[in-house]
């Protein structure tokens, strides 16, 4: 029986194909190859565009040839696999609504995708031998335009992504391939349009995603490389991360290394033949096959890279001297480790506690940057000042609508050394759907570090997530009423990739004994599990009541606190912890929260807290408050009783 795509990379290293855009090019197509025909043998909506058009030139697509030269893209397919490839890239890459609607074809997405895969196949099946089986990616690029720029978006994105994978799935391609793309919003849309169109068409198969990293050193909107890969690596579908297309191998090796390093899965490479020059005003690539040949030799046995193969400029020839040089070869264990499905004939299990430790990059990611959960020297720093439930200058600038002035309150947390900012828009009266999607469009174009999502609406959150680039946090989830929506909000972490936070809270109400808040943090991380996050990505809130109140019940509620927040460290040392630090001073002067707020800060990171929520700049060290000060704010957390009133 024939290994599926993944059982056959287990083996060694596998070999893409090349450019096929010039090989069309030097194929001396007539103008009739790009002159859509109503042909008997094609389908109905296609036959019926070709009437639309009437004849229209379409110069340009490519897409077109696999109904007016199917016969040309098999043969291109073909001379890859004579070549040594063990996968072609269906003649798909444009085949998205946004692109075909430039030639007046934007019905036919599915159809141009079907056919490609179809003809892949037929290419595949006429070369592969049984100790040379043959592969096909069902390939999708990144179209025309950045939704993070405002230019699409997502409701069209995942239609019509889904639209070609299901094209491609139904002609036969054996796993889905992302690439090309410059957009991390663009990918996670990518990557959801996919698993739609595997649960459309009931085939399961691996992603592939490979980014563009541009000479600036970031993807095209300004994305560093960890930020993609952190927020890749939530999506256990995707199979194997990596690049093509911008730059040629030696542009391009930085960010191998970084793969290497730091991915947990299998890395994918293809690079342009070097950086085109222009002769005669044309782009010309010099890289030569011994160049490409080479570097990926280097990429290999350096960086454990496991697919290789080439992009712009490159030839049947670049290929053969890539297959020739490293094809077979065997490729780095540790980029397996993390993958979390099981698809068939390969075991991608994710639960050991070995697996989730190879995981490097634990933490979040905007649409630029990563951050890690875990800070040097200091604690993660969730800024509040962007929560209409707690801060009255974000309220009242939401109330007016002053977008630009809450992104102005974002850079100021951001400068103030926030490390993500929590965003809630829940103000009564308002549509908070509008108010958040508005708000985190132009925090993802504006703001650097990564966002925590704060709504109790399910549907707020899910608006919330098709608008953020990178691996965002959601806060959060709690038994309140039952299970029911904590298990519709982890679908979200599950579907969009996230982390989550999770409260303290069961059917009765606020948990007030250590003991008690253990328990429904254990039966949090229970649900977590269940729907395959890891442990890392779930941060518990112990709570806390505040202490201002002088109820004798509360008292000794921070000391509960502090030591849920011990134990839970104890037994489940992988998960983080987080506190809105300033409900334990709830009604006190403002002089007096602060004393408190960082007494009780300081002793629960003693407990283990690896992250708080916090107005930053008002939380002081032990060194800067007055001993006596900070003895009160010390005695009042621990309910030291040194004082009785008379009667």
């Amino acid at each position: 029986m024939k290994p599926t795509f993944l059982e056959q990379l287990a083996k060694g290293v596998m070999i893409f194909d090349g450019a096929t855009g010039t090989e069309y090019q030097n194929a001396g197509l007539s103008d009739d190859a790009f002159i859509l025909k109503a042909e008997s043998h094609l389908p109905d909506s296609v036959r019926a565009a070709a009437d639309r058009l009437g004849g229209e030139f379409l110069e340009g697509c490519n897409e077109i040839l696999n109904f007016t030269r199917p016969d040309l893209v098999e043969e291109i397919h073909v001379r890859y696999f004579e070549a040594g490839s063990d996968i072609v890239e269906s003649n798909s890459f444009g085949s998205t609504s946004i692109v075909l609607a430039e030639y007046g074809i934007s019905e036919l997405v599915y159809e141009t995708s079907f056919a490609a895969a179809q003809i892949a196949r037929s290419a595949a099946n006429r070369c592969e031998t049984p100790d040379s089986p043959k592969y096909v990616a069902g390939a999708v690029g990144p179209g025309t335009k950045l939704i993070s720029l405002g230019q699409t978006d997502w409701a069209t994105l995942l239609e019509t992504y889904a639209d070609s994978f299901r094209g491609v799935l139904d002609g036969g391609a054996d796993f889905l391939l992302l690439e090309t793309l410059q957009d991390l919003l663009m990918v996670k849309a990518g990557i959801v349009a996919a698993k739609d169109a595997m649960a459309a068409t009931g085939r399961k198969v691996p992603i592939v995603v490979q980014v563009t990293m541009e000479q600036t050193g970031t993807m095209l909107v300004g994305s560093d490389i960890s930020a993609a890969l952190n927020m890749i690596e939530c999506f256990p579908e995707v199979v194997a991360i990596g690049m093509n297309c911008a730059t040629g191998p030696a542009e391009m090796a930085p960010f191998v290394k970084f793969l290497g390093e730091n991915s947990t899965r299998p890395i994918s490479i293809q690079p342009n033949a070097g950086l085109p020059m222009m002769e005669g005003g044309q782009a010309v690539y010099k890289l030569t096959p011994g160049e490409l040949a080479d570097a990926h030799e280097k990429f290999v046995s350096e960086s454990g890279v496991a697919i290789c193969g080439g992009c712009c400029g490159t030839t049947p020839e670049h290929i053969r001297q890539v297959a020739e040089r490293v094809k077979g070869r065997s490729h780095s264990a540790g980029h397996w480790v993390a993958c979390r499905t099981v698809f068939p004939g390969f075991d991608f299990s994710y639960r050991t506690d070995e697996q989730a430790d190879a995981v490097k990059l634990q933490g979040a990611s905007s649409l630029y940057d990563f951050v890690p959960w875990v800070q040097d020297n200091s604690y993660l720093i969730v800024g509040e000042r962007t929560n209409a439930n707690g801060s009255k200058a974000f309220r009242d600038m939401l109330a007016a609508e002053n977008w630009e002035g809450m992104t102005e309150l974002a850079r100021e947390l951001e400068g103030e050394g926030s490390h993500l900012i929590d965003v809630c828009t829940a103000y009564v009266g308002r549509d908070e759907v509008r108010d958040m999607t508005t708000l985190l469009k132009a925090y993802n174009q504006h703001i650097t570090v990564p966002i925590m999502i704060d709504s109790t609406e399910v549907e707020v959150i899910e608006a919330a997530l098709q608008c953020v680039a990178g691996k965002p946090v959601i806060n959060s989830i709690n038994f309140e009423d039952g299970e029911g929506r904590t298990e519709a909000v982890l679908s979200l972490c599950q579907r969009y990739g996230a982390a989550v936070v999770g409260l303290t809270i069961d059917e009765d109400g606020m948990a007030k004994s250590a003991e008690k808040k253990v328990q429904i943090a254990e039966r949090i991380l229970d649900r977590t599990r269940a729907y395959g996050l890891p442990d890392s990505d779930v941060f518990i809130d112990c709570l806390t009541f505040t202490l201002g109140s002088g109820d004798e019940e509360f008292r000794e509620s921070a000391m509960a606190t502090i030591d849920a927040i011990k134990e839970l460290h104890l037994r489940h040392p992988r998960v983080n912890s987080i506190l809105g630090v300033s409900n334990v001073s709830f009604g006190l002067k403002a002089s007096a929260r602060v004393i408190l707020n960082s007494v009780f800060l300081h002793y629960a990171r003693e407990a283990g807290l690896t992250s708080a929520i916090v107005h930053s700049s008002k939380i002081l060290p032990e060194n800067r408050i007055d001993s006596d000060v900070w003895q009160i704010g010390s005695d009042l957390v621990f309910d030291r009783r040194k004082y009785t009133v008379a009667n």
